[in-house]
């Protein structure tokens, strides 16, 4: 009679080695941080001033976006290739003819002056979240465009190139001037 003895592979230390393991990869791994969309809340209004004001109506660029990603700006339906020379067009207009640096058309319909324009967005809830940020990057595309530009004529250089103050200046010439409701 022969007997057969199994031999086994001692597992009581493997716990051990993928615990540590798992530490291991848990402290060396770095997370990158979602960046999110860009944008600056406005300080609350002092206690007793009044911080309301009127906008003409032609200084407000309404884009709307409804549940079924239909874009409509200024009540005219667009498509998203659109958007960013029409929101362009608005911010430099110079229809009060106050900026110096500005290369609009001068129409009554469009904004004052880039320091006068506001973009308001209405997005209904259904709206797809892929299309509002679509909307967001021809925005912010457009800003970066009349920035760009007003950079090579001003200082000559690339946007990368600018110290502190010369991209503050090109931030205070085209401010990114935008409000967001809800459609109802």
């Amino acid at each position: 009679m022969s007997r057969r003895t199994i031999s086994g592979i001692n597992a009581g230390s493997m716990a051990d080695i993928a615990f540590l393991l798992l530490i291991f990869f848990l402290v060396t791994t770095t997370f990158e941080e979602d960046e999110g969309i860009k944008g600056v809340i406005p300080k609350p209004c002092p206690e007793g001033v009044d911080c309301s004001s009127e906008i003409p109506e032609k200084n407000i660029f309404t884009i709307r976006l409804n549940r079924n990603n239909e874009l409509m700006a200024n009540n005219e339906e667009i498509s998203i290739d659109e958007l960013r020379n029409d929101v362009k067009a608005f911010i430099d207009n110079n229809g009060d003819q106050s900026c110096d640096y500005c290369h609009g058309l001068k129409k009554t319909n469009l904004s004052d002056s880039p320091l006068k324009a506001v973009i308001s967005i209405h997005t209904d809830r259904e709206a797809s979240y892929d299309r509002y940020i679509g909307i967001q990057n021809e925005l912010a595309g457009a800003y970066y465009e009349l920035r760009r530009d007003l950079c090579k004529a001003k200082f000559g250089k690339a946007i990368e190139d600018l110290t502190e103050e010369e991209l503050k200046i090109l931030q205070d010439s085209y401010p990114f001037r935008i409000t967001e409701a809800e459609l109802n």
